[in-house]
C-alpha cells in the first residue's frame, strides 16, 4: 500500500467518524436531557406517593416516567379548580399570605409574572429577531425584539422623537443570559429568520446559520429577502433605509 492510498483511506475513515459522530451526538444528548428530567421528576414526586399507588413496590423493577406522569395529572386538576370560584379564592388567600412575606413576595411576583408572559400571553413574547450596532458602529449584534409599548421609559428620554423598543441582546452560547436595551425604533434592522433560527445561530456561534429566505415581489419576481420589515410605523425599520443616494460615499 502506497502513502497516498494510506492517506485516502485515513481521510475516508475520519471523514465515516465525523459523519456518525454528528448523526449520534445529538440523538445521545436528547436521549440523555429528556432521561435526566424524567428522573429528576421522578425523584420529586414518587417519595410522596403512598407505597400502595407506587408501581415500584410491586414490581422488581422501576418504572421511569411514572412519577412525571402523576405530575402531570396532579397539575392539570390544579388548573381545573382553579378555574371555578372555590380554587381562585383559595390561590387568592395563598396569593396573599405570600404578599405578606418581605423577601418571598417579590421573588413569586416576578416569577408568575415571567410564567404568564411565556405561556399564556404570546403577544407578550418576542416577536422577531433584529440587528443592532452593538459595542460599537459598524459592529452588529443579534437581538431578539419585544413587543413595542409605550411606557415610562419613552416618556422620561423622548416622549415625541423615535420611540424607543426593548431589545435582549443574549450572550453566546447560552441564549437564557444576556442584555436588556432601550433602542430607537429606527437604529433595529428586522431580520426574517424565525426566534429558533437566531437562537440556534447563537448557541452554535454563528456556525449553525439558516438559509436565506426568498420573497416573491408584487409583479410575481423572486427576489432575495434579507430584510423582512412591516410597513412603516408598525415596528422597528432597517436603520439604514434612510441612507439615500446623495448620501452615499462615492465610489
Amino acid at each position: 500500500m502506497t502513502d497516498q492510498s494510506r492517506t485516502s483511506a485515513m481521510t475516508r475513515l475520519r471523514n465515516y467518524f465525523l459523519t456518525g459522530f454528528v448523526v449520534c451526538a445529538p440523538l445521545a444528548l436528547t436521549v440523555y436531557i429528556v432521561w435526566s428530567f424524567v428522573g429528576w421528576v421522578d425523584s420529586w414526586v414518587k417519595p410522596y406517593l403512598p407505597s400502595s399507588y407506587n408501581p415500584d413496590t410491586y414490581l422488581s423493577v422501576r418504572i421511569p416516567g411514572f412519577g412525571l406522569i402523576v405530575a402531570l395529572v396532579l397539575i392539570t386538576l390544579i388548573g381545573f379548580l382553579t378555574a371555578n370560584f372555590i380554587g381562585r379564592a383559595i390561590v387568592s388567600f395563598g396569593e396573599h399570605l405570600l404578599g405578606r412575606m418581605p423577601l418571598v413576595r417579590g421573588l413569586y411576583r416576578a416569577l408568575k409574572q415571567l410564567f404568564e408572559t411565556a405561556l399564556s400571553n404570546k403577544n407578550e413574547m418576542f416577536r422577531t429577531v433584529g440587528m443592532v450596532e452593538y459595542p460599537r458602529k459598524g459592529v452588529w449584534s443579534i437581538v431578539f425584539v419585544a413587543n413595542e409599548k409605550h411606557t415610562e421609559i419613552n416618556e422620561k428620554l423622548d416622549p415625541e422623537g423615535d420611540p424607543l423598543v426593548a431589545v435582549f441582546m443574549p450572550c453566546t452560547p447560552n441564549p437564557t443570559t444576556g442584555f436588556l436595551m432601550y433602542v430607537p425604533r429606527s437604529e433595529i434592522v428586522l431580520l426574517d429568520m424565525s426566534i429558533e433560527d437566531g437562537a440556534k445561530l447563537i448557541v452554535s456561534a454563528g456556525l449553525v446559520a439558516p438559509e436565506t429566505r426568498r420573497k416573491t415581489a408584487a409583479k410575481g419576481k423572486v427576489v432575495d429577502g434579507p430584510v423582512g420589515n412591516p410597513p412603516v410605523g408598525e415596528m422597528p425599520q432597517p436603520a439604514l433605509s434612510s441612507l439615500t443616494a446623495s448620501s452615499r460615499p462615492n465610489k
